[in-house]
């Protein structure tokens, strides 16, 4: 069964930091583009950073400089470093794979973990 699952959030004050991970069963992860997207309450749901099989990465332009993309294919997991956290940062985070390239349109993405709350409040 191929199962992803986006963990590491929670609360923390504007200016902390946060590491996401995205675990991955079932299938071979290092084959795919690995996304991190986010949901704000009403808003819809937006592409944040992503991997290629081969290291390269993109970011949105409203996180560039304060998150960093990473994978490690030999524990199947994909990480979010989420520094210098805004309160616009607020959202559930999703992590989700695509057999594409670098894409930042969530209709791409094919597997799809249970996302993890991340909350930037003081």
């Amino acid at each position: 069964e191929v199962q992803l699952q986006a963990s590491g959030g929670g609360l923390v004050q504007p200016g902390g930091s946060l590491r996401l991970s995205c675990a991955a069963s079932g299938f071979t992860f290092g084959d795919y583009v690995v996304g991190w997207f986010r949901q704000a309450p009403g808003k819809e749901r937006e592409a944040v950073s992503c991997i290629s099989s081969g290291g390269r990465t993109s970011y949105a332009d409203s996180v560039k400089g304060r998150f960093t993309i990473s994978r490690d294919d030999a524990e199947d997991t994909v990480y979010l470093q989420m520094n210098s956290l805004k309160p616009e940062d607020t959202a559930v985070y999703y992590c989700a794979t695509s057999p594409w390239g670098l894409r930042s349109d969530p209709h791409d993405y094919d597997n799809w973990g249970r996302g993890t709350l991340v909350t930037v409040s003081s």
